[in-house]
């Protein structure tokens, strides 16, 4: 009889410490959980929009004063992919609102086998700002919007007259129209030169953006702005 309650005060008293064991458990694992909401409450704070994550938007200046309402590089316009899917063509000027580096991967979708490729032309401006990053030491960013300042031509000339009499007068070119044909031409002048070419058009595009922001003649887009400027001042 002895030997039968010393057994069941053992096995009471082993109950017991299993009890105390599990409810030290409890609590060891509850302490982390609130460090750890504690953690993120404070690491959680302001998001910075940086494009693919590297590049910042901020100190990002438009120095044509007559461009800043059709560069869209700032404040709603920063993302973080040049990739919004929006419907920009659906009404007249909506496509001002666009991303500008978004402006110009649409730009490199031309060509009929290229058409629709939006994630290649993504890829291609991602490595296309790795290279300027890395060739200038600056903002990628900023590079191509001086890139795009210095490309868009002022001047044009258009076809005035009818019945047999045509003449060809100099106009202004409208901002809007500046933005359009500057990323037209050095979307152009990246095409034509990594054609049939060793160098990838991440590369030639980064050379060209470069050139364009510096105002080099070495520059596609400059060398055709200053060809439509001479051609337009000659018909004035």
């Amino acid at each position: 009889m002895a030997d039968e309650e010393e057994y069941d005060n053992n096995a009471a008293g082993e109950e017991e410490e299993e009890e105390e064991e599990v409810e030290e458990g409890v609590e060891e694992e509850e302490e982390p959980e609130y460090a750890e909401e504690d953690e993120y409450v404070g690491v959680g704070g302001s998001t910075e929009v940086k494009l693919f994550g590297k590049w910042s938007f901020d100190d990002i200046e438009v120095r044509d004063i007559s461009l800043v309402d059709y560069i869209a590089c700032k404040g709603d316009h920063a993302v973080f992919l040049p990739h919004t899917a929006g419907r920009y063509q659906m009404k007249r000027f909506r496509k001002a609102s666009c991303p500008i580096v978004e402006r110009l991967a649409c730009c490199l979708m031309r060509k009929g086998r290229n058409a629709g490729k939006k994630m290649m032309a993504c890829r291609i401006v991602q490595h296309t700002l790795e290279i300027i990053h890395l060739l200038t030491d600056q903002n990628p960013v900023q590079v191509v919007v001086d890139a795009i300042i210095n490309s868009g031509p002022r001047e044009d000339s258009t076809r005035v007259g009818g019945a047999g009499v045509v003449r060809r007068q100099a106009v202004d070119m409208s901002p809007f129209r500046r933005v359009n044909y500057a990323l037209y031409l050095l979307a152009t002048g990246a095409r034509e030169a990594s054609f049939r070419n060793l160098k990838t058009t991440a590369e030639c595009l980064a050379e060209e953006l470069i050139n364009a922001a510096r105002g080099s003649s070495n520059s596609y887009a400059i060398k055709k702005k200053d060809e439509i400027e001479r051609v337009s001042k000659s018909n004035r």
